[in-house]
């Protein structure tokens, strides 16, 4: 998912051996899930309304649920099939209380929670899902994020035309829900996790799609309590027949901000509960309000949260300009940067050198896979040479892209001055976000940056999309016959170890050609108020507002 928000940065299966059928009751991991800390002692209390920080979404309808913004509110409105525990992000079910795999991974079946309502008070059934699914596959549609359900079959055919459903969606019963893909996945239980694959009502989403847009009927914790305010707020309520465990709060009030310096001078003056700190405040606001004591979960006193998140912040190479198609030149680039300089100089230490482009808190992940994503001046110097560009001579000037206004062209000057360093002459070119992701799409950059966060913590999310040929978010436009069938032949590895070891052969394959540059990878930076109990932040950048809870109730 791409990074699109504030600050610095936009946005298991285990299946048995052939022939034996598994059933997941529980979850598709094999790690414990945890349940929210009772911090201090304190015991939860009912009532409030939290007030959460948001800059303006992209779209909080699931047909189009693609960035951190959005999702975030989408996360409150809506639950998939399954979900993924908020500290451990151990697979947990959600609209489906079971599901199974048959022994190759090709067909899903999933069985639904039986009574769940939506917020108008219709039932939530199978049919809804196959509905919510070809929605999004739909090219009248426009969705951005329909790539999630590529692997199911009767996609391509919807997305030339030449079909209106996805032959591999049928609806069993009222619910009980079967899948069948184009290729084994061993990691679709996975997939489903995802907030924008949740349900939605054909009546009332036909009714008024553009109604439906700003107001949406879901089936999660929360219900909208009026259409959303475009640049001022977004307000739900507590769905009291929402089939799980209810949530604590009234309610929460998604306030809309320009920037995080504005938020941060809200929050300060007691009006927000929950925000982002601005560059540069960091190690005052942890003296200030404290530091969580595992990062993710604030407690009074212990409000700023510095844990680790699954993102990365990386560098793009075009791989079809004439001299970057060199691979000894982008191996060269990728040496020169000094990642910990800009770690400490821009962030305050607030993030980490990234080694490869996996991110920490992925099942799989290891550090250094990438030989050249690390400081090395002069193994950066010979390769220019091998490059046939000795002390950058030769070389043309290289152009650093990137969206203006939110501080990347502080990063890119870091870059332009270690890039001066072994004689390459590089130049800034920062323009508006909408136009630079214009410039990506067209391949009219040489480098450019990026943000990407786990859609779902598996490795497959970084590789795939990022790297699989013709990809529509491979902004690099890197092509490797070899590793686009690796990447299927990962996926349709059934056993979960050795599917991991095969998507950690394909990143290391990947990392030696450096078709990107992997820069750093995040940590949280945010800060909640002391009236807020039990409240945590996932890897993935959401918030367990249904299982948090207020001090003192308003």
């Amino acid at each position: 998912m791409k990074l699109h928000k504030r600050g610095w940065y936009l946005i298991v299966l285990a299946l048995a051996l052939v022939g034996v059928l598994v059933v997941f009751s529980a979850c598709g991991g094999d790690e414990e899930t945890t349940e929210t800390t009772l911090a201090g002692g304190a015991e939860p209390v009912e009532g409030g309304t939290f007030n959460i920080y948001v800059s303006e979404p992209a779209f909080i309808d699931p047909v189009n649920l693609q960035e951190s913004e959005g999702t975030q509110v989408g996360n409150q409105l809506f639950d998939s099939l399954a979900m993924f525990d908020y500290k451990t992000s151990a697979l947990m079910p959600a609209a489906a209380e079971s599901w199974e795999a048959n022994a190759d991974a090709t067909v899903w079946t999933f069985h639904l929670v039986e009574d769940a309502k939506f917020h108008d008070g219709s039932d939530v059934t199978a049919d809804d899902f196959k509905y919510a699914w070809e929605r999004i596959c739909n090219p009248v549609n426009e969705s951005e994020i329909s790539y999630h359900l590529s692997c199911v079959k009767g996609y391509d055919e919807m997305q030339d035309g030449s079909a209106t459903e996805l032959a591999g969606v049928k609806v069993v019963d009222e619910y009980t829900l079967e899948v069948t893909l184009n290729y084994a996945f061993g990691d679709f239980e996975y997939v489903v996790a995802h907030p924008a694959l949740a349900p939605v009502p054909k009546e009332v989403v036909e009714a008024d799609p553009a109604a439906f847009g700003d107001k949406p009927v879901g089936n999660g914790p929360y219900m909208m309590a009026e259409p959303w305010a475009h640049d001022q707020y977004i307000k739900v309520v507590r769905f009291d027949d929402y089939y799980g465990e209810k949530a604590r709060a009234d309610g929460v009030n998604f306030l809309i901000f320009k920037d995080d310096d504005t938020a941060f001078l809200e929050f300060q003056a007691g009006n927000l509960d929950f925000t982002s700190i601005p560059s540069g405040q960091v190690e005052a606001t942890k003296a200030k309000y404290g530091v969580s004591d595992d990062g993710m979960e604030a407690a009074p006193g212990k409000q700023t949260l510095t844990g680790p998140e699954t993102a990365v912040y990386y560098i793009l190479i075009n791989n079809k300009n004439e001299v970057l198609s060199n691979a000894a030149v982008r191996q060269a680039l990728s040496l020169a940067i000094n990642r910990q300089a800009i770690i400490d100089t821009i962030f305050e230490g607030l993030r980490e050198p990234a080694t490869g482009i996996v991110p920490w808190g992925v099942d799989g992940y290891i550090k250094d896979q990438w030989p050249y994503a690390k400081y090395d001046m002069e193994a950066a110097k010979a390769k220019l040479a091998e490059a046939g560009y000795p002390n950058g001579e030769g070389l043309s000037t290289i152009t650093l892209s990137c969206n203006s206004g939110v501080g990347h062209e502080d990063i890119m000057a870091m870059i332009q001055a270690d890039f001066a360093k072994i004689g390459v002459t590089a130049e800034i070119d920062a323009i508006e976000w909408a136009q630079y992701l214009d410039k990506l799409g067209a391949g009219d950059f040489m480098l450019g940056r990026l943000g990407w966060i786990a859609d779902y913590p598996i490795m497959d999310n970084f590789l795939y999309p990022l790297f699989a040929t013709g990809s529509g978010d491979n902004y690099s436009f890197y092509s490797d016959p070899a590793v686009d069938q690796a990447l299927l032949d990962a996926r349709a590895t059934v056993d979960r170890a050795e599917r991991i070891a095969k998507y950690q052969a394909i990143e290391r394959t990947i990392g030696e050609a450096a078709p990107v540059i992997p820069l750093v990878m995040y940590r949280m930076g945010r800060v909640c108020s002391d009236r807020v109990l039990g409240l945590v932040l996932s890897p993935q950048g959401l918030l367990n507002l249904e299982q948090a809870w207020i001090a003192q109730a308003e």
